[in-house]
């Protein structure tokens, strides 16, 4: 899984968000290492509801604009599961890696 959908189905782990409320979550999550474009975000959540880990919660009219809101579906939810736990495995190996190799000499 690559990180932008990692990180978008991340920020609908907790609560269905709208467009603006993903970009501001992924921001967050990633402590402002990733910024997502609008583009990104929408091709992204298209292909994810045709995947069928995400899908939409409802839509509302604000200040005359349509805003959409996604939701996680039970197939999202497993998929971040999984990939939550395979990230998790990587790191504690590499940590033990690091854990038993020596320090690099500095000069």
């Amino acid at each position: 899984m690559r990180e932008p959908t990692f990180l978008i189905l991340t920020a609908l782990a907790d609560t269905p968000r709208h467009g603006y409320g993903i970009l501001h979550e992924v921001a967050e999550v990633s402590g402002g290492r990733v910024s997502l474009l609008t583009g990104t975000l929408y091709t992204a959540l298209d292909r994810l509801s045709a995947e069928g880990l995400v899908e939409l919660d409802r839509e509302e009219t604000v200040d005359g604009r349509a805003r959409r809101y996604y939701r996680l579906t039970a197939s999202g939810r497993t998929a971040l599961t999984e990939e939550t736990a395979r990230l998790r495995q990587l790191t504690t190996a590499a940590e033990r890696r690091l854990a038993l190799a020596p320090r690099p000499r500095t000069a």
